[in-house]
């Protein structure tokens, strides 16, 4: 059995729906089926997630919302049009979404997450009702009656153990079942949306929940690349990789999936292949457990980079021989509330590498000050022009010149290495350079590695 998601994209257009019912019935095993909202028709359009924003914040200003719903309601109707369905399944949609604006909520972050959850919902009902006309016996599954089951806040959700012993006494039969991604509920009964990569997470939710043999998940591009195709031509696809090499990817900035939005599918092990809507017989990328992998054809897998990151670098006489020095600034972190992302070290000075998308100026002023008052180093500075470069593979842990090779790639271009970090696994080596030297970085560590046309993959 496979749990099938298909991205905001896939689902945005009538046109884009055909095919994905084209996809769902050439494979009887794709029986779970997870849909994100409408995403945009062309450049420039707005997503129905966006506008249900809009909508929200119109309510709660008391403002003229009728033209937004409007809007809303309009991209729903362009694909029930398009596949001529009864008009009972978007008066059910009208009614739902017009009824948003007189539902009274606990609080504005309730409300906020209430609507921008029925971008997913109402087009899970769509989809739903477009399956069964086309002859497909289809479910809409509501997660709250599934037992999706989720604590944390209302726009930030965390997905509670419960939700797989609900989800386990589910069985779809010969019926899809159509679930919306992006939500759950808590026991109390509030709706909370997950913060990021939310239908992503959900599909990866149901892959555990339902012991899938394989998460399908559909998207715009035909599979992962090596580099970033923006900052390198025509970059090498590929063809698998394991979980490991997914997460330290996408922590760096890969966009097909956030970091940590397969994380319930690599506890359940199930394979997740990214494939393509427009492209469906394309193989995409096959992401696996670990010990799926063997006799990588290239210790790299991978290149990202990230210029989310700032810096606070600290110079101290003798650290090193400084009992609880870390400690007192790991007190000063909390205070702050503050998490730090690297704490890479030497006898003498100690860089904390911080993400800097959750930081303010006011905040990086105090702390500074803090940290100056309460540890006196000799010399101290923060440091908002960097960027953070991963380079993965399960490869490098068998090849010793790997790392060797990635530093002359580097320094042959006149590229200044700031930071270099390797964990006890070597899945990854970790560089910290200049903003400005992220691209060309990328560029060199590739060309080190692979030819034009490339595919990587493991044996």
């Amino acid at each position: 059995m496979k749990v099938v998601k298909f991205g905001g994209g896939s689902l945005a257009t009538g046109q884009q729906v055909n095919k994905v019912v084209n996809i769902i019935k050439a494979d009887p095993d794709r029986q779970v089926i997870v849909t994100s909202a409408p995403g945009k028709r062309f450049k420039g359009d707005t997503k129905v997630t966006d506008l249900l924003i809009q909508y929200a914040t119109q309510v709660q200003q008391q403002t003229d919302y009728q033209p937004t719903v409007q809007a809303i309601l309009a991209r729903y109707q362009a694909i029930s049009d398009y596949f001529e369905l009864p008009a009972d399944t978007l008066n059910q949609i009208q009614a739902k979404l017009t009824g948003l604006a007189t539902t009274t909520f606990t609080d504005a972050d309730h409300q906020l997450a209430a609507f921008k959850a029925h971008g997913e919902w109402l087009n899970a009902i769509l989809i739903a009702a477009v399956l069964t006309h086309q002859g497909i016996s289809a479910k809409f599954m509501d997660p709250k009656t599934a037992g999706i089951r989720v604590s944390g806040q209302p726009n930030d959700a965390d997905i509670l153990p419960e939700t797989y012993t609900n989800l386990a006494q589910l069985h779809a039969g010969d019926t899809r079942l159509v679930f919306p991604g992006f939500f759950g509920y808590t026991p109390q009964g509030s709706l909370f949306t997950f913060a990021r990569g939310g239908s992503d997470i959900t599909g990866a939710i149901l892959s555990r929940g339902f012991s899938a043999d394989l998460y399908e998940n559909f998207t715009d591009v035909d599979a992962i690349y090596a580099a970033n195709n923006h900052v390198v031509d025509h970059p090498a696809i590929i063809q698998k990789m394991s979980y490991r090499e997914m997460r330290e990817l996408s922590y760096a900035g890969f966009s097909v999936f956030q970091d940590e939005a397969i994380i319930p599918a690599v506890q359940g092990q199930v394979p997740v292949n990214v494939k393509n809507t427009n492209n469906p017989e394309a193989p995409g990328t096959l992401i696996v457990p670990s010990q799926f992998v063997f006799n990588p054809a290239c210790p790299i897998t991978g290149i990202a980079s990230s210029n989310r990151f700032s810096a606070l670098y600290l110079h101290r006489y003798l650290l090193n021989k400084e009992v609880g020095f870390t400690l007192k600034l790991l007190e000063i972190f909390q205070r702050y509330n503050i998490s730090y992302e690297h704490m890479p070290s030497g006898i003498d000075d100690l860089t904390i590498i911080f993400d800097r998308s959750k930081l303010d100026e006011a905040t990086i002023k105090h702390l500074c000050a803090d940290v100056r008052k309460t540890l006196a180093p000799d010399y101290m500075e923060w440091i908002d022009d960097y960027a953070i470069i991963m380079v993965v593979g399960e490869g490098i842990a068998h090849n010793v010149d790997t790392i060797g090779k990635v530093i002359d790639s580097l320094t042959e271009n006149n590229i200044a290495i700031h930071m270099i970090n390797q964990g006890a696994s070597r899945i990854s080596i970790m560089l910290g350079v200049q903003a400005g030297d992220a691209d060309n970085a990328v560029r060199q560590i590739y060309q080190t590695f692979f030819q034009p046309s490339e595919v990587t993959t493991h044996d």
